[in-house]
C-alpha cells in the first residue's frame, strides 16, 4: 500500500527525544502515577491481571467515556490504542476505494494520508484567518460535495490553530452531512483543554452518521496510557470493531484501568483545573514574548489545546527554520509546512513554565544569531 510520508509524526519520532526543549508536543505536561492516583488505586493496579481483558474496552470504561457525550451509551463506544488508531479505524469503516472525503484543514494530517492510501479522493477545505479567529466557509464545503462524498472530517478544537468552531459552523456542517447522507467525523482530542470558558460542545449526535474520536493524550495529559476511543452509532462501532481485529485487537488492560480512574468526575475535574493553570501561565509568557517581537511574529491566541500557531516574517522556510533551531539551540518546534501552512510555526505551550521560559530564550538567541534580530 502506498502512503504519504506523515511529516509531523516521522519528524517527532526521530528528534523529540534528542533535544533539550521539545516544543512539538500539543498536549499537557504528563501526570505521574503518583500524582494521578491514590494509594488504593495504585495497589489495585498491582493485582490487575495483564491479560487481553475486554478487547473492545472495559464495560465500566466504555460507560465512563459515553458519559462525556450526551445521548451515548456504552454500546456507542469502542476503546482503541490511542486516538490515532481511532482515526484510522473510523476512516477504514467509512471509506472505500473510489469514495471521496472532505477534510477541513489544517489538522493533524493523519486523515488525508489514510484516506488517500485507501483509494479515496480527498478535497481539502481550509480554515481561513479572518480578523481574530479562524473561519470555516460552509459554502466552500457545500461546493466540494459530490455524489461520491462519504465523509466530512474536522478537528475541533483545531490542531494546529487552537481555534474552535462557532455554533453556526457546527450546525452548518451537521446540516450538510445530514442533507447529503454523509458521515460527519470530528476529531475531538483537544476537547477539555480549553483555556477559559465552557468545554467545547461535542458533535456527537449532531448528524445521523456522526463519528467522534478522542482519547486521554492531550486534554488529560496522559499520552503514555495509549488510550483512545470512537463514539458513534452501533453499526459504525461494529464495523470499527471488525477492523480492529486486524490492527491491535484491543488496547492494553493497564492503560484502560488507569483511564477509568482518571475519567471519574472528581479526578477529571482536578486534571482539567491543573491543566488550565499551566496553560494560563504559559500563554501569558508567550503573549508578552510575541508582543515584544511583533515585527517578526503575529498570531491569534488559541482557545483550546496546548499549542500556539505563529506566523513569522523572516526569509526562511518553516522547515529550515525548525531544522536550524533544533540543530543550533536544541529546541524542536513544528514547521507550518507539515500542516500545509508555510510561514508558520506551532509551539507547544503545555510544558512546565520555567522550561517554556528557557525555550523562548533559546529562540531569542537563535533569532539574534541567524537574523540579527530578537
Amino acid at each position: 500500500m502506498r502512503i504519504d510520508l506523515f511529516e509531523l509524526e516521522r519528524s517527532q519520532s526521530i528528534w523529540e527525544n534528542t533535544v533539550e526543549y521539545n516544543l512539538t508536543e500539543s498536549g499537557l505536561h504528563p501526570f505521574t502515577m503518583r500524582e494521578l492516583l491514590d494509594p488504593h488505586e495504585i495497589e489495585a493496579l498491582v493485582d490487575l491481571p495483564l491479560g487481553y481483558g475486554h478487547t473492545e474496552g472495559e464495560p465500566a470504561l466504555r460507560e465512563a467515556i459515553a458519559a462525556r457525550y450526551p445521548g451515548a451509551g456504552a454500546d456507542n463506544v469502542l476503546v482503541t490504542t490511542g486516538s490515532s488508531e481511532a482515526n484510522m479505524l473510523a476512516v477504514m469503516s467509512l471509506l472505500d476505494n473510489g469514495d471521496e472525503a472532505i477534510i477541513i484543514t489544517p489538522n493533524f494530517m493523519q486523515l488525508p494520508g489514510l484516506a488517500k492510501a485507501l483509494g479515496a479522493k480527498v478535497h481539502q477545505v481550509p480554515l481561513r484567518l479572518s480578523g481574530s479567529r479562524w473561519m470555516l466557509d460552509l459554502d466552500e464545503v457545500a461546493r466540494a460535495i459530490t455524489p461520491n462524498t462519504r465523509l466530512i472530517s474536522v478537528c475541533n478544537p483545531n490542531n494546529p490553530t487552537g481555534g474552535v468552531l462557532s455554533a453556526d459552523e457546527r450546525s452548518g456542517l451537521a446540516l450538510l452531512a445530514t442533507r447529503h447522507g454523509i458521515a460527519l467525523h470530528a476529531d475531538e482530542i483537544y476537547r477539555g483543554a480549553e483555556l477559559a470558558g465552557p468545554e467545547t460542545e461535542t458533535l456527537f449526535a449532531a448528524a445521523p452518521a456522526g463519528v467522534i474520536t478522542g482519547g486521554t493524550a492531550k486534554a488529560m495529559a496522559l499520552a503514555g496510557l495509549r488510550i483512545g476511543w470512537i463514539v458513534s452509532s452501533k453499526d459504525i462501532i461494529e464495523k470499527a470493531m471488525q477492523r480492529q481485529d486486524y490492527t491491535t485487537i484491543g488496547s492494553n488492560a493497564l492503560g484502560q484501568r488507569i483511564a477509568l480512574f482518571a475519567l471519574q468526575p472528581e479526578k477529571r475535574a482536578r486534571i482539567v483545573a491543573r491543566n488550565r493553570r499551566l496553560l494560563a501561565r504559559n500563554l501569558d509568557q508567550l503573549s508578552r514574548w510575541v508582543a515584544v517581537r511583533s515585527a517578526i511574529f503575529s498570531w491569534v491566541p488559541p482557545q483550546a489545546g496546548a499549542m500556539a500557531f505563529l506566523r513569522y516574517d523572516l526569509p526562511v522556510s518553516s522547515d529550515d527554520f525548525c531544522r536550524r533551531l533544533r540543530e543550533t539551540q536544541s529546541v524542536f518546534a513544528v514547521a507550518g509546512s507539515w500542516f500545509g501552512m508555510e510561514g508558520h510555526l506551532r509551539l507547544g505551550i503545555g510544558g512546565e513554565p520555567d522550561h517554556f521560559r528557557d525555550a523562548l530564550q533559546r529562540i531569542d538567541r537563535f533569532l539574534q544569531d541567524e537574523f540579527a534580530t530578537a
